[in-house]
């Protein structure tokens, strides 16, 4: 237990000067004869002991109990030999407060106030009731007062250790939260990167080994199409440990990098077809953006692009659409971009199966940065997902 440390300095402080005080009135009433003399070689011996404890404290330990006891002793052969130093028995009862449990207390505390009242009565010119209540009095009050003062103080420590293990709960509590967060943040990272990288690059590799003997070049150039796919998935797997911008995003604007996207949504496929808008094969995607460009946050960049990636990711690899559209809309209070697809649509946005994560990772990426997604779609109408991000457009008056 934590005790007031000044409270123990003011009691040491007081048991001296009760010493000096009791010495004095004993030198000066009956001057130094051979009692007198042996009365303050006593009281030398009571305050070089009691000086002991208050060095030793620290050090004692359990034997703190048997330098009370010396003390004590010392104490009353002084009393026998001189009543006047009783009352040094106030600063020892605090002492006794703080070493003894209750029973033992009371009992101390007893014993004390006996001695006092024995030696005022032995001093005593003839013996009147208040030399018996006034000891006992001071006793008592001296008694509640320490004892509450330590009730304090116990109930003081004990909200200071909740409050200390309250805060490494917290702390804990934080860390682990850090630890899934993280995690959070690369499972989206590597479904949004990493995942779609290898499904681009193994259906190219797959092309290009369905074509290599009718087409040799054709299938050299889906070969170089994954190979790049692969540098491009190094970059961004360097990129997003390191918790950086997405290539993507690196020197252009969101509208340049969605519409850079699109371009090669189509290459996956393999073969033939498609085109339109300046697209390849596979679903032909279209770009257009509304509204004034104005400077967004870099997170809030990031996070629209990893979701038109992961949407169109999901038009390719399961909607079947023959076209999408990706819109980026710069509102007053917000920017909104909208992906829709001609596909097969589905009833209700389960996941699919064996991945599943595309949807909720787009839905946490927003969460991020204060967005909302909406996924509308019925099955052989299409699909439309729609992300929407709150943001303060530069140069509005509400904004200053």
């Amino acid at each position: 237990m934590r005790e007031r440390t000044w409270l123990n300095w003011a009691m040491h402080v007081g048991f001296y000067l009760l010493l000096v005080a009791s010495a004095l009135r004993l030198v000066s009433r009956h001057g130094l004869v051979a009692q007198t003399v042996a009365s303050l070689v006593v009281c030398g011996l009571l305050a070089v002991a009691y000086a002991a404890g208050i060095v030793l404290w620290g050090r004692l330990g359990r034997g703190r109990l048997v330098w009370l006891g010396c003390v004590a002793v010392v104490w009353l052969v002084l009393v026998v030999l001189a009543p006047s130093f009783s009352w040094c028995a106030v600063p020892l009862l605090f002492v006794c407060l703080r070493l003894l449990n209750a029973r033992g207390f009371a009992m101390a505390a007893a014993a004390l106030t006996a001695v006092v009242i024995a030696a005022q009565l032995k001093i005593a010119q003839e013996v009147d009731l208040s030399l018996i209540l006034a000891p006992i009095g001071v006793a008592t009050m001296t008694a509640v007062i320490f004892w509450e003062l330590q009730r304090e103080s116990a109930a003081r420590q004990l909200l200071i250790d909740d409050l200390i293990s309250t805060r490494g709960t917290l702390a804990d509590s934080r860390h682990r939260t850090g630890v899934l967060e993280e995690r959070e943040r690369l499972a989206r990272e590597i479904h949004d990167t990493l995942a779609q990288g290898l499904t681009s690059m193994g259906l190219l590799l797959q092309a290009a080994d369905r074509m290599w003997a009718a087409d040799p070049g054709q299938a050299r150039a889906h070969v170089r199409r994954a190979a790049a796919a692969a540098e491009q998935n190094l970059d961004e797997a360097r990129r997003f440990v390191r918790d950086l911008q997405p290539p993507g995003l690196v020197d252009v604007t969101l509208p340049d990098a969605l519409a850079r996207l699109g371009e090669g949504e189509g290459e996956g496929r393999g073969g033939g077809g498609g085109g339109g808008d300046g697209f390849g094969g596979g679903p032909r995607v279209r770009f257009r953006q509304e509204g004034e460009p104005y400077p967004l946050e870099p997170d809030v960049q990031a996070a629209l692009l990893r979701v038109a990636q992961g949407a169109l990711a999901n038009v390719r690899d399961h909607s079947g659409a023959g076209a999408a559209t990706v819109t980026l809309s710069y509102l007053d209070g917000e920017v909104t971009l909208d992906v829709f697809d001609d596909g097969a649509g589905f009833a209700e946005p389960a996941p699919a199966p064996g991945r599943g994560f595309g949807l909720r990772a787009m839905r946490d990426r927003l969460a991020d940065v204060h967005g909302v997604l909406t996924v509308e779609s019925a099955p052989g109408e299409g699909t439309a997902i729609a992300a929407r991000v709150p943001t303060r457009r530069p140069g509005r008056i509400g904004d200053r």
